[in-house]
């Protein structure tokens, strides 16, 4: 399968991987940034989000990531991931990391990682919702929990159009998969929670300590404490890394000050540019 995605600009490739409550829609401030500081950005959305149909049989996400850069001629690129789409862009690094030319990872989840009890709950009450048939009080309840105190009015409304729409994918997949309705629904704590088809928690290690390229790991004093935890592990794992804690930031900085983390981004970026490519 090859991800929907938009592709726009010019220049070294950025590549933006959305959260588990949203999809390549959270990235529009960040890709106009971007694309205004000479990059090419590319915005798929993940199996089960946005335009890209979910699938309940076993498959990679990283793996579809880098089989949508082979369909485009894209080597190297800088990734960019939040939180479910940080722990896509790790797992990337750790199997290929000659693909992976700078990572930026906002509120980052990971494989193998064990949910306390504040988030645990968390999820079983959204599974008790959908297994009840309530979507609209899920996507609720995952607004209310997943982005935070900075967020305007209309960014929480985009944030409930994703979640709605992956709820939708992905309990119909489901259905059609003979599942009990929710049972088993992939969203920002099923995604980031599960083990998945790719590597456990010490692979990534020993993956990740392999990786040389620069990274900037960021986490939302907002944020949930498990998510903070990861953002400083996975920091201390990367041997280039850098981990910048926000004091304004929830789960979803790129949402909930766009044009802060725009400018983040950015300056991240150009302080690693691409190198040249070698004379003909």
């Amino acid at each position: 399968m090859i991800l929907s995605h938009d592709l726009e600009g010019a220049g070294p490739v950025v590549v933006l991987l959305h959260s588990g409550v949203c999809d390549r829609r959270m990235w529009e401030p960040q890709a106009a940034a971007l694309v205004a500081a000479g990059h090419r950005v590319l915005r798929p959305d993940l199996r089960g989000y946005g335009q890209t149909p979910a699938d309940s049989g076993p498959y990679g996400d990283a793996d579809d990531v880098l089989a949508l850069l082979d369909s485009l001629g894209i080597g190297e690129a800088a990734f960019v991931g939040a939180s479910f789409g940080g722990r896509v862009a790790l797992e990337l690094a750790a199997g290929a990391p000659e693909r992976v030319r700078a990572l930026a990872l906002l509120c980052p989840a990971r494989a193998g990682f064990e949910p306390g009890a504040e988030l645990t709950a968390l999820w079983e009450r959204e599974d008790a919702l959908l297994e009840a048939g309530d979507v609209e009080a899920a996507v609720a309840l995952n607004v209310e929990h997943w982005v935070g105190p900075e967020a305007t009015a209309e960014a929480r409304a985009l944030v409930a159009v994703m979640q709605r729409r992956a709820f939708e994918l992905q309990l119909a997949a489901l259905a059609q998969d003979g599942q009990a309705d929710g049972e088993g629904a992939v969203t920002e704590g099923g995604a980031d929670a599960a083990e998945g088809t790719e590597a456990g928690a010490p692979a990534l290690a020993d993956g990740l300590a392999r990786v040389d390229a620069p990274a900037l790991v960021v986490g939302g004093a907002h944020d949930f404490a498990d998510f903070r935890g990861i953002a400083a592990e996975v920091a201390a794992l990367l041997p280039r890394a850098r981990h910048v804690e926000l004091d304004w930031a929830g789960h979803l900085p790129a949402v909930e000050r766009p044009a802060d983390t725009s400018a983040l981004l950015v300056e991240f970026l150009a302080a690693h540019p691409a190198e040249p490519a070698p004379a003909a």
